[in-house]
């Protein structure tokens, strides 16, 4: 079984900084590509920042100058650093990972996008 973790989220003021952690465990044979998402209340989740699984970067529009993503693939952590933060990035903070497991004793191999539990991350005016 995989499990990711997020940690990091808070409550910040206005042009304040987090740093969000994903943290991924269990039978992990590889993690390729990792990402970022968040979902206020009553909107669809978005896309907030994604890295390949050899440091390619991907931002949405939004975030750009002011978020960077990053990965310790020895931790098996991602990272998200968010700064100059704004109410309207109130939301709650997912990772995503497309993580690829091997069945114990086999040469069989599974693909699967797994996701954490969120994290809080509230941006007060």
């Amino acid at each position: 079984q995989v499990q990711l973790v997020e940690s990091g989220g808070g409550l910040v003021r206005t042009g304040g900084s987090l740093r969000l952690s994903c943290a991924a465990s269990g039978n992990i044979f590889r993690i390729d590509a990792i990402a970022w998402y968040r979902q206020a209340p009553g909107k669809q989740r978005e896309l907030v920042a994604g890295i390949t699984s050899v440091g390619n970067t991907n931002y949405a529009d939004s975030g750009k100058g002011r978020f960077t993503i990053s990965r310790d693939n020895a931790k098996n952590t991602v990272y998200l650093q968010m700064n100059s933060l704004k109410p309207e990035e109130t939301a709650v903070y997912y990772c995503n990972a497309r993580i690829m497991t091997r069945r114990s004793g086999t040469f069989s191999f599974t693909e699967t996008d797994y996701w954490g539990q969120g994290t809080q991350v509230t941006v007060s005016s």
